[in-house]
């Protein structure tokens, strides 16, 4: 990596005081702890609007909304006083034991409302990863009621993202996870709907086809009479914003209504508004069983996650007896208080409207200028998501193997006041409901100047 994307140079001593507490006590998420204790985090402190400020005074245009949850743009007040407020009525109860409480009723509702009209029930979690844990237990329990325990086979796709818990990992499809004890029975993957990684000589319709009638596929290889569900993102996002295929969601609808087998949305990122509809299920046209939530939900205020439960489904489960699965924090009043003040925000002020006719457009436009760029292979998008493939060669799409192009424009984005995500050689962004035309403006001008500065290097 070049000098120019390294970190540069601390100067707040108090910096250098919370590298040394992180290298010596924190065990970061998805983190190389050697790497990270030698260059040490960047310390964010404050944030506002689409903006974070770092322990260096540096001002960064935060265009991943923090991990793809921070709807509604930073410093709120009004979620931190309906936290604060809930905080002196009701601080913590549990949902178990023939008990609930005013918020987690009425957020349920309020969920079921905004749900597609079948999905009218909702399982509270402390985030995606345990939803898709919940998902998995709720289909597996949904079966055994039905008297067909052998349908226990859940199919994922490869590169798909459900969490990091055992059951998260397992459930999606990524090989490093799999790796490190991120496996279950019961789990198989078909390809994902990637066309300019993976669709070769087809045309992207071509491809989109191809990659759905995999699931049909694997439904016959496994048997239907053993396969429980499909689990799936309507995009992928971790993956690196993977937008299917036009033809891909069309075809995968037709393939389930031919079988008896649930289907399972992630709708962790995609959910509350980044597609410019509720769901990223709506914007498809897609009818899943469940529909896993959380990020958005709260604008990643507080944790909070859920599974969305069909009718279907729920009318099944509510004669089997106990449902021997939850948390300690389901449902937690605090959390739900917190959701239903963010909702009511997205509601009453027409944020999704916003994104949907003015900002989403506006954004898509301004990123497929960076299609022009030399070291642009193809600049994709949908809502407020975006992704830009880096390539060594645009005709070929082949790419620069093993310099870590992704890493040093990422590390270029940092030094100048831009968050972009790099999977891979992709860069990928997903940045705050709220952002402005005059912010998507910035965005994309800084991430000109960092593609030229990485083009440079390389």
């Amino acid at each position: 990596m070049s000098k120019s994307a390294d970190v540069p140079q601390k100067k707040n001593p108090k910096t250098l005081e919370w590298q040394a507490l992180s290298g010596s006590h924190h065990l970061a998420p998805f983190s190389d702890y050697k790497q990270l204790k030698q260059v040490g985090p960047r310390i964010i402190t404050n944030a506002d609007g689409v903006y974070l400020w770092d322990s260096e005074g540096n001002k960064i245009l935060d265009a991943m909304a923090g991990l793809w949850c921070v709807a509604i743009g930073y410093g709120r007040d009004e979620l931190a006083d309906a936290a604060a407020k809930q905080m002196k009525e009701l601080p913590f109860y549990n949902t178990f034991f023939m008990t609930a409480h005013p918020p987690v009723l009425e957020l349920a509702k309020t969920i079921a409302e905004l749900a597609p009209a079948h999905m009218n029930h909702v399982f509270f979690t402390g985030s995606g990863s345990e939803g898709n844990d919940t998902m998995l237990r709720m289909v597996r329990h949904y079966w055994q009621v039905k008297g067909k325990p052998q349908k226990k086979v859940i199919i994922g796709r490869i590169n798909g993202y459900h969490g990091s818990t055992v059951a998260g990992a397992a459930l999606g499809g990524m090989q490093g996870m799999h790796d490190q004890g991120g496996t279950l029975p019961d789990i198989v993957h078909i390809p994902q709907p990637y066309w300019f990684g993976e669709g070769g000589d087809m045309s992207p319709a071509e491809f989109g086809i191809w990659a759905a009638d995999q699931l049909e596929k694997k439904i016959l290889e496994v048997g239907e009479d053993k396969v429980a569900a499909f689990i799936a993102e309507p995009i992928q996002g971790a993956g690196g914003v993977i937008i299917p295929p036009e033809t891909y969601w069309p075809r995968v609808r037709e393939i389930l209504a031919k079988y008896d087998i649930l289907f399972a949305a992630d709708e962790v990122i995609c959910g509350f508004g980044r597609t410019g509809e509720w769901f990223g299920s709506d914007y498809y046209g897609n009818t899943p069983d469940l529909m896993t939530i959380a990020k958005g939900l709260t604008s990643g205020y507080i944790p909070m996650g859920g599974l969305i439960v069909s009718d279907k489904v729920a009318d099944v489960i509510n004669e089997g007896g106990d449902f021997n699965h939850g948390f300690t924090y389901s449902g937690h009043p605090v959390a739900a208080a917190v959701a239903l003040e963010n909702l009511r925000i997205i509601r009453e002020e027409k944020i999704l409207e916003n994104v949907r006719e003015e900002t989403a457009p506006y954004l898509q436009k301004r990123l497929r200028e960076l299609a022009d760029h030399p070291l642009v292979g193809e600049v994709r998008g949908l809502g407020m998501l975006g992704a830009i493939e880096l390539v060594k060669d645009k005709a070929t799409r082949a790419r620069y193997e093993g310099k870590g192009v992704g890493m040093i424009c990422r590390g270029h984005c940092f030094n100048n006041g831009l968050i972009m995500r790099a999977v891979g050689d992709t860069m990928i962004i997903a940045p705050p409901l709220v952002i402005s035309k005059a912010e998507i403006d910035e965005l994309v001008e800084k991430a000109r100047k960092c593609l030229d500065l990485t083009l440079a290097d390389l």
